[in-house]
């Protein structure tokens, strides 16, 4: 089963690169560990402080709570601002 996990954050802070290297820093840690997972991240393109980070399986069930990491960068993130983690599986036609 293919599933994704996107934890948003709606940042207070205020000086983007400082942020952004901040969560790249983070990222960087979790794809040492995470080799079994896609990990993406993007910003808005008009809100300079709004960031979308998308944790991509692919395992027998999918975890309504999210996964272990996700629940760990969605906690890591909250110092940064406003979070939201939501947990989504893929559909298929006919199913």
């Amino acid at each position: 089963m293919k599933w994704l996990e996107i934890i948003e954050l709606r940042s207070v802070e205020s000086n983007r690169t400082l942020l952004e290297s901040q969560l790249q820093s983070l990222i960087n840690e979790v794809n040492q560990e995470a080799r079994q997972q896609k990990i993406k991240v993007y910003s808005h393109i008009t809100v300079e402080t709004d960031f979308s980070i998308h944790l991509y399986h692919d395992s027998k069930e999918a975890d309504i709570s999210g996964s272990p990491l996700g629940s760990r960068l969605a906690s890591a993130f909250k110092k940064f601002g406003l979070v939201n983690h939501s947990v989504w599986v893929e559909r298929h036609n006919g199913s």
